[in-house]
């Protein structure tokens, strides 16, 4: 490795709106600096996941460090941390741009500015960021130029007086994005003969070698052999091996002030980082911490079980393994009747839910059932506590509630100007309102709203696409909670309570919830040898019901003739025989039937 000085290092994160070309022009600026081989080269090279590459998104970041000669003569390194662009992962940009001096914003000519291009920008800026914006797909006919660049002025504040113009595709003016790394983003700063601090932005579980911590040097360095402490883990350790990535891990003598590189320490268990930390010499180190990063916290649950009993072992140290890449998710055990035993598990959002359980099934061949989603109320009780609830098995008798409050979101959606009714109506079925609307240019609004979570779980994404023709786009954050008429709706199979299906639903709407639920599951249940009503209760009052016919049995078939009494006898006899099995017969729910439940609710609303 070249021994390169401060000056002459450049650390920078891309950020965009979702599918902008990220990624794309990450893949050409390892080509540029020759990086990697033009053999070993294939499209979205740093998405490594099965599961990025196949949805065509971001949903780790990932580092990697590159040597560029520039114009002037000067051999600098880059390091360049490709970012997520999904609302969902927004916890991964932020702990990226606290490794950075500088961002590049791609912004897509032809689409224009987007919702999660301007939730990053501001994320950027937050984190004292210089701001290099760039202008991709320039080549595609529709790409609007002028209109892109003054939107970018207007809306983010950014000037854009020469414009990068860029086409990540096909390579038109990477090298200009190159030098403008080299002369707009400044070098970190250090503080010479200060002792080691190193900033803990990520780490990744590897069988071997244990835990592998990515960091970012300020002060001092690392090498092999040193003792580090984690101050606040309060973790101490011998380092093995200290690297950077070009892009797979490359390990080397140094790790410099300045530089972002990995450390493997003789850590085996993945819950004692954490991200935000600050690592720094066991023998004289720094007593200051690095400012870490806002920790955050799961906004959508869901309860995750083991399809057998006998793999809930399993799905505990994939769980696990999973927490350790991905801070933001959480778990805790939990048991159902219906269910048995699994874990309730906490995600950012949607996407970062259908993620982690597919990552499940996939990399640790699980069968498992996943619960409905729900939020986080906060309840108040007559006697002023106040509990926070995330599963409806957990509220409290309904005659010791003084009031529910649910967790609401303020909304950003950007979207063609035709579609500004349609997307009102949505929002105010959803039992939002629009709190104020901007023009962004001639043809497209900003609509600012506040909207229940609870409401855009399952679908919203997909209604504001299709009303929209695909254009509209969103961005969120949350925005406190709000009292609210919130009912706790119970489903019945013969006349029993099955927890799994038990959600927290507003009451204006819990009649329609309770049919379609019902609905969903006469058709998915098998018949059994008795007829079972399904049901939905608020409390003691049904508010709906589906019957599941029973098998019917010819019990006189073998009769040939002779008196009616006889036929009657059998049939009554029939009649007790399936009473009685009502009585003690007990309902098998396939997991097809959890789906239904899930997708019923997506179709339907």
């Amino acid at each position: 490795m070249d021994e390169i000085i401060l000056e002459n290092i450049r650390n920078f994160c891309i950020i965009a709106h979702i599918d902008h070309g990220k990624t794309t022009l990450s893949d050409r600026i390892l080509e540029a600096t020759k990086q990697i081989e033009l053999r070993q080269m294939r499209e979205q090279t740093l998405d490594a996941m099965d599961l990025e590459r196949e949805r065509g998104i971001t949903i780790k970041c990932h580092p990697v460090s590159m040597m560029y000669t520039a114009k002037n003569g000067k051999t600098y390194r880059f390091n360049l941390i490709d970012t997520p662009g999904h609302v969902d992962f927004t916890y991964e940009v932020s702990r990226s741009m606290g490794a950075c001096e500088g961002a590049i914003l791609v912004v897509d000519a032809a689409q224009g500015v987007e919702a999660q291009t301007v939730a990053n920008t501001y994320l950027a800026v937050e984190n004292n960021l210089e701001i290099v914006p760039v202008l991709n797909k320039v080549d595609m006919p529709s790409a609007k130029v002028e209109e892109t660049a003054r939107q970018i002025e207007e809306v983010l504040g950014i000037p854009m007086d020469n414009p990068l113009l860029i086409s990540a595709k096909t390579g038109i003016g990477i090298p200009d994005v190159l030098e403008a790394i080299v002369e707009r983003i400044h070098p970190p700063k250090t503080r010479p003969d200060a002792p080691l601090r190193a900033l803990v932005f990520d780490s990744v579980f590897d069988i071997y070698r244990g835990v592998i911590t990515y960091v970012r040097v300020v002060d001092g360095n690392l090498k092999a052999g040193d003792y580090i402490h984690f101050m606040s883990s309060g973790i101490t350790t011998q380092l093995r091996e200290v690297g950077i990535f070009s892009p797979d891990q490359k390990p080397i003598e140094v790790l410099e002030a300045g530089n972002v590189g990995y450390l493997v320490g003789t850590i085996r268990d993945p819950s004692e980082i954490k991200i935000g930390d600050t690592v720094t010499s066991l023998k004289d180190g720094a007593t200051e911490r690095l400012p870490g990063f806002k920790e955050v916290h799961p906004m959508v649950f869901s309860g995750v079980y083991p399809v057998s009993s006998d793999e809930y072992e399993k799905v505990r140290t994939g769980l696990e393994k999973l927490h350790l890449n991905d801070a933001a998710f959480s778990f805790h055990p939990e048991s159902s009747v219906a269910l048995g035993f699994g874990f309730r598990c906490g995600f950012l959002g949607l996407l970062h839910m259908e993620v982690v359980q597919e990552r499940l099934r996939r990399e640790f061949d699980l069968d498992i059932i996943s619960t409905h989603p729900s939020v986080v109320y906060k309840v108040t009780l007559h006697d002023g506590t106040t509990m926070e609830i995330d599963n409806p098995v957990h509220l409290p008798d309904v005659t010791r509630i003084a009031h529910i409050e649910e967790p609401m979101i303020r909304a950003t959606i950007i979207c063609p100007s035709e579609c500004i009714g349609d997307m009102m109506r949505i929002v105010l079925e959803r039992r939002g309102y629009v709190e104020k609307t901007e023009s962004l240019d001639g043809t497209r609004v900003i609509l600012t709203c506040i909207i229940p979570l609870n409401e855009i779980l399952i679908d919203f994404h997909d209604m504001l696409k299709s009303v929209s023709h695909g254009y509209a786009s969103m961005d969120y954050e949350p925005h406190g909670y709000q009292e609210s008429d919130i009912v706790k709706m119970d489903i019945l199979l013969n006349a029993e309570v099955v927890d799994a299906f038990s959600c927290m639903v507003h009451k204006d709407k819990a009649v329609s919830r309770g049919r379609q639920i019902c609905k969903a599951l006469a058709e998915e249940i098998p018949p059994h040898m008795f007829k079972i009503p399904v049901q939905a209760a608020l409390g003691r009052n049904i508010i709906a019901r589906e019957d599941i016919r029973a098998f019917r049995k010819d019990v006189t078939a073998k009769l040939y003739g002779g008196d009616v009494t006889r036929k009657q006898k059998l049939l009554k006899k029939q009649a007790a025989g399936k009473k009685r099995m009502k009585e003690f017969g007990r309902v098998n729910v396939p997991q097809s039937a959890f789906i239904a439940v899930l997708k019923g609710t997506a179709d339907d609303e």
